[in-house]
């Protein structure tokens, strides 16, 4: 776990205000739920199976005897809202920013309390529905500069599908059974297909020999898939089909994708969804939906953009010599303010000196200068830090040059 603070949090402001940007393009509205819920509430949605249930969660009872789990993912929260609301969460389009938390051992860009972004759209499954989400998907982390992520999607087709699936692989499997490692040996008896997406060199060597998870599949999960290819060719969205991509929650079916990235090594996955089926307090809720890992994209955007920080407001730094120039040098920040522009000055009545000094380091743009001349004469000394150029202004002239700040026109100015 670890704080998030400057210069490190202006990239996270950055990514999270466009991502609010795309997401109310395609009509989606965010949506917070506490990140403390009761345990049951994840492992009847993500399976008591999986690994997240079975290894990663934190979970404890609190003074009544509540057995409580501290959220490893966003869906199960979200849907639990959707089931709460009844009719009135009918087609409804969420999101969600926040921090997950899971006991695994870090690897690169994984915390145990990291944050994701995710999106779900509520609604009974159709092929265009799913490939509009793919899509929403790409968009966001294009969006934040990522042109190399890969787009990987298959089916878990039904639940018949995936039970004789299940069975199939077990027996194909299980002639090998020693040479997997101890995990996926586990898996054979509770969780069959987590083997198909074992990251172990000797798990991979031998799923790589076994047929398509398709090929188990019935024609109806088949030609669903077809759809999707087929809507996101028409969407112009690049991908690639996995056949072995299973995903590693329960409550998929139809359609599961990942998105990956090559500046993340080995484990590569930086956002992945699917199409999923899950009920909660007795209502079937329908829907498709996606996360996206935020220490992850972060990683990968340093490594694809370094040059690029994101963008900042320009800062005006008021100097003030005496006590009537401090005076009024607090009514002028408050007055930038208003219009939108940032605005600091120290206000313990340091030298000179040492507030320019204080300037530097909050790397101003421009400094604002007033003493006992400048007050005598009327005017504002204003000194462009990067070239050192100074002018004497006027209050109208120096609002005026502040005008191209309101538009947060940085280039402009340097």
């Amino acid at each position: 776990m670890a704080d998030l603070a400057a210069p490190e949090i202006a990239r996270w402001q950055h990514i999270e205000a466009q991502a609010r940007n795309v997401l109310s393009r395609y009509g989606f509205s965010e949506v917070r739920t506490p990140i403390l819920e009761r345990l049951e509430l994840f492992v009847r949605s993500l399976g008591d199976e999986t690994d997240v249930v079975q290894k990663e969660m934190y979970q404890f009872e609190d003074r009544g005897g509540r057995k409580l789990a501290l959220r490893p993912e966003g869906t199960a929260g979200v849907m639990r809202y959707v089931a709460a609301r009844g009719q009135d969460a009918q087609d409804a389009r969420l999101y969600y920013i926040g921090p997950m938390f899971r006991s695994e051992r870090p690897q690169a860009g994984r915390r145990r309390q990291f944050h994701q972004l995710g999106a779900e759209a509520i609604g009974a499954a159709h092929p265009a529905a799913d490939a509009e989400v793919i899509a929403l998907q790409l968009h966001l982390l294009q969006s934040w500069g990522l042109s190399q992520c890969r787009v990987h999607i298959n089916t878990r087709g039904l639940g018949t599908d995936r039970v004789n699936a299940q069975q199939q692989i077990r027996e194909l499997l299980l002639a090998k059974r020693e040479l997997l490692c101890v995990d996926c040996q586990r898996r054979l008896d509770t969780n069959v297909l987590r083997v198909l997406d074992c990251k172990n060199p000797e798990c991979a060597r031998i799923v790589s020999a076994l047929p398509p998870l398709t090929s188990f599949m019935s024609a109806e999960a088949r030609s669903y898939l077809d759809e999707v290819c087929r809507s996101l060719t028409a969407l112009e969205v690049p991908f690639e089909l996995r056949p072995n991509l299973v995903r590693g929650l329960d409550y998929y079916q139809h359609t599961v994708w990942e998105i990956t990235h090559p500046a993340l090594g080995a484990q590569d996955a930086i956002a992945g969804g699917g199409r999923y089926l899950l009920n909660i307090g007795g209502r079937a809720i329908e829907g498709v939906g996606f996360a996206i890992g935020l220490e992850r994209s972060l990683v990968a955007l340093a490594a694809e953009r370094p040059e690029s920080p994101p963008d900042r407001l320009p800062l005006v730094w008021f100097v003030a010599q005496g006590e009537r120039a401090h005076e009024e040098g607090l009514r002028l920040l408050q007055s930038l303010r208003w219009r939108g522009i940032a605005a600091q000055m120290c206000v313990d009545r340091r030298s000179m000196k040492a507030q320019f000094r204080a300037a530097d380091r909050a790397k101003a743009m421009f400094v604002v200068v007033r003493g006992d001349a400048e007050l005598e004469k009327g005017i504002f000394l204003l000194k462009t830090l990067a070239t050192g150029v100074q002018e004497e202004l006027d209050l109208p002239s120096l609002m005026d040059r502040m005008k191209p700040l309101e538009r947060g026109d940085a280039v402009l100015l340097r």
